[in-house]
């Protein structure tokens, strides 16, 4: 019965992986195929040609929006590993009237919808004239309510003797913070920079209202304008679709040990 149960979690988990990793497969496949043959009930492509790389990458912005998506996401990333966890620090160890209310003010911002937030956040953009530029992209992701909870739980459990210890030594409160606090919660900020990361590379509404020409826009908005009224351009979304999952599956293989941490941590320190 034992080996028996065994092999059935096995099988079942074989059966959901072969499920979540058919589609990418399906995706870069069709990306090989003519235009003709997209719509055929043939998996393997018949006559594979790199023809709609070529036409995506070399007749088409893509490499743009690759460079757009890439300088948001990593800006807006670096960003929220500082903020965030120098807010986590000063609501975990310091002292100073109304920590808790502040610390509750921000988790409930998580109860507010993404799209409540729009309007107000385009007309900001719109009087400061943040439209169509990298810090209108930029600015409603530098800092998150989720990293401040996540960092603020994982600093209560570094020791406070440590951080005096520091503070006898002569260290400034940002260089407690700085030399002794933030190196101790790596894992904690691996697992906050890969969500981060991937949340913005991601992200399409916000783009796709703040960005109005061209050159601006991140991969989401533009593999999503080539479908229109005159059709859509498959054979282009598939091969678009699969250059910009690389970076997605990247960090997946080099960081999944963190986002496995990540994970865990969000379920235990909470």
């Amino acid at each position: 019965m034992k080996r028996l149960s065994t092999f059935l979690i096995y099988a079942l988990l074989i059966l959901g992986s072969l499920v979540m990793f058919f589609p990418f497969v399906w995706m870069f496949l069709t990306s090989l195929k003519p235009f003709a043959e997209i719509f055929e009930l043939k998996v393997w492509p018949q006559a594979p040609t790199l023809d709609n790389y070529r036409e995506v990458l070399f007749k088409t912005q893509f490499p743009r929006w690759f460079l757009n998506s890439l300088i948001v996401a990593g800006i807006t990333t670096l960003s929220v590993l500082f903020f965030d966890s120098l807010v986590g620090y000063a609501l975990a160890k310091l002292r100073f009237p109304g920590k808790g209310l502040i610390f509750v003010l921000i988790l409930s911002t998580l109860m507010v919808p993404t799209e409540m937030l729009v309007i107000p956040w385009y007309v900001m953009s719109t009087e400061y004239g943040w439209s169509n530029t990298y810090w209108g992209l930029l600015f409603p992701g530098v800092i998150s309510a989720f990293g401040v909870f996540l960092m603020r739980q994982f600093f209560e459990t570094l020791p406070t003797d440590l951080l005096d210890a520091g503070r006898i030594d002569g260290l400034s409160e940002f260089g407690v913070f700085w030399r002794i606090a933030f190196p101790l919660v790596r894992p904690a900020l691996a697992a906050l920079g890969i969500f981060t990361f991937l949340g913005n590379w991601n992200a399409f509404l916000w783009p796709l209202i703040v960005v109005q020409t061209a050159d601006m826009r991140t991969i989401p908005v533009g593999v999503a304008l080539f479908s229109s009224e005159a059709g859509t351009a498959w054979n282009l979304i598939m091969a678009a679709s699969s250059l910009a999952v690389l970076p997605v599956l990247l960090v997946f293989l080099f960081f999944q040990r963190q986002i496995i941490e990540g994970v865990v941590l969000t379920g235990v320190k909470g």
